[in-house]
């Protein structure tokens, strides 16, 4: 590849990254930000999209750039060159989207490492998922309701489980995603997780995977009490969960 100008395709790389970066960032694609996660997975999404616009750049330059150098002239109907192939190009093409992939899933993981780290003072919540709608438990109240209250600046142990099909909780403003696998108690499927919410208000869940003709109802409301104390008045104004009966003795046989 004698005579490539190659300042001057990496100075193109480097322009058409960065105007495609701006554009891209402008959206503000995510919306509003209510849990301590939120900045964390938007600001991994963000480094997502510059990467993605370096290999983008990357791939219409050089593109546009073979396409302009070796174009057959008007009249010309010759074949080309016979080529074996360029190893110094092809170890490049290979180490780079490497490299990138590495960046990214290293990045990931210190961004999940430090979004499941579980406080002492997590409140448990147990959530349900079923043919279409939420059900959540609170056993240090011992109540249950069909919608989500939490407190605000409280961590919320979410354990999660499916009675029927597969579904996913998500609350959009939270970022956080997560299916709920049907299977018995301690089948070794994790779908427990942890989140903070950090701003008070009232939002909705929503189940994200397609679990039936009813998957486009299967919302709930979800409350973020500012306080300790107005999460503490609703709970008391709900009805405890009953004990269970005891199970009548089969009878003896003759």
């Amino acid at each position: 590849m004698q005579g490539v100008p190659y300042l001057r395709l990496l100075g193109l790389v480097v322009a058409l990254t960065v105007v495609t970066s701006v554009i891209m960032l402008i959206p503000d694609w995510n919306g509003e930000q209510a849990s301590t996660a939120a900045p964390k997975i938007d600001q991994l999404l963000d480094v997502a999209i510059i990467l993605s616009s370096f290999v983008f750049s990357v791939v219409m330059v050089m593109l546009g750039y073979s396409i302009h150098r070796w174009r057959a002239r008007p009249g010309d109907e010759s074949d080309g060159a016979p080529l074996h192939g360029n190893t110094r190009l092809e170890i490049a093409w290979t180490a780079i989207p490497t490299a990138i992939v590495l960046i990214l899933a290293a990045y990931s993981w210190i961004v999940l490492d430090d979004m499941e780290a579980t406080a002492s003072n997590a409140m448990p919540v147990e959530v349900t998922g079923q043919q279409y709608a939420w059900s959540f438990e609170y056993p240090d109240e011992n109540i249950q309701a069909d919608e989500l209250h939490v407190v605000k600046d409280r961590q919320v142990a979410v354990e999660m489980r499916a009675l029927d099909v597969l579904h996913s909780f998500w609350v959009p403003e939270w970022r956080v995603k997560r299916d709920a696998v049907p299977g018995a108690p301690g089948s070794g499927i994790d779908d427990d997780f942890v989140v903070t919410p950090d701003r008070a208000g009232t939002f909705t869940l929503v189940c994200t995977e397609l679990c039936g003709l009813g998957h486009a109802t299967m919302r709930a409301p979800v409350v973020v009490h500012e306080t300790q104390a107005e999460f503490d008045r609703w709970a008391a104004e709900q009805e405890p969960i009953p004990p269970e009966q005891p199970q009548p003795a089969a009878a003896s046989s003759a």
